[in-house]
């Protein structure tokens, strides 16, 4: 079975959906509240276990009934959770607001999440079997540097999912990831000014293979100079909370399959498209019979 190590954040969400988003300044009436698992580092753990990897969760939870719970969830999933370190911080936390059309607002305060350490991505104990490592900058970024240095270290792909949107260090870049940023992301993680503009500097830096994830208009695979648009696959949008995260779990599982990219960037497309058909993080995040199915369609 294909190996992802997903380094990365675990939270729970506490979700309200309402007729539109709030404006700065504005209470919204009439919301209905729910609570999911999320973080999206294990969104990313679920996402590829469900799309057939074998997956190994390396973080933080805290000591409480939010972590004793964030880790049964993943259990259930079949995520490897004996990487998850107990701290005596609280569990991280999203404050997740969805509109009608599926649109979030999301505030995290992230807990636990700001103790997952170079310690912790330094991966100490895999064996250099091959296989993705996937982390995100919902930990800190001198984690993030060591999670895809190890990654090298154990001939594994390294894929980032920078999000939150900030700027990414040449350090890291250099160690050439595949990237899977949305637009806003994608001009944030370089300063440019164009999608086509932060292409061409993340080439230049290391990276140049980038899938930018567009919501409804799909995807963009940038390798190099070559550059493919993938359709949306058509339907109903509920809440788009966790697309991107099943779009890079899928993306590493595929990968992890020794599928190339331009096929996993079709795969992980798809299962995007299928998880806002569902409320939470994680309620639509398709299995890989429904991925096949949908590619097939």
């Amino acid at each position: 079975m294909s190996r992802v190590v997903v380094v990365g954040s675990i939270n729970v969400d506490l979700v309200v959906t309402a007729d539109h988003l709030p404006h700065p300044g504005e209470t919204v009436l009439g919301g209905r509240y729910a609570r999911y698992f999320g973080g999206k580092g294990a969104n990313q753990a679920v996402a590829a276990a469900r799309a057939g990897a074998s997956v190994i969760m390396v973080g933080a939870v805290g000591s409480d009934r939010f972590g004793d719970e964030s880790l049964e969830a993943l259990a259930s999933e079949g995520v490897d959770v004996s990487r998850v370190r107990r701290v005596d911080w609280p569990t991280g936390v999203a404050i997740i607001a969805v509109a009608a059309d599926g649109e979030n607002q999301i505030v995290v305060a992230p807990g636990a999440n700001a103790l997952v350490s170079t310690d912790d991505a330094a991966l100490a104990g895999l064996s250099p079997s091959g296989g993705v490592v996937v982390t995100g900058l919902e930990i800190a970024m001198a984690t993030v540097v060591q999670a895809v240095s190890a990654a090298g270290r154990l001939g594994m792909t390294a894929i980032i999912n920078p999000a939150p949107a900030r700027q990414l260090p040449a350090e890291l870049l250099a160690y050439g990831p595949i990237l899977t940023p949305n637009e806003a992301e994608l001009l944030a993680a370089t300063g440019a000014a164009s999608v086509d503009e932060a292409l061409d500097a993340l080439a230049r830096a290391g990276a140049p293979r980038v899938v930018v994830t567009r919501g409804a208009s799909g995807a963009l695979l940038a390798d190099g100079a070559r550059r493919i648009d993938f359709p949306a696959h058509a339907v109903q949008v509920i809440d788009s909370t966790g697309a991107g995260d099943t779009f890079s779990g899928v993306l590493a599982a595929w990968l992890a399959d020794g599928r190339p990219l331009l096929d996993a960037t079709a795969a992980a497309t798809a299962a995007a498209g299928l998880s806002v058909s569902r409320p939470g993080a994680r309620g639509g995040m398709p299995d890989r019979l429904a991925i096949e199915a949908a590619l097939a369609g």
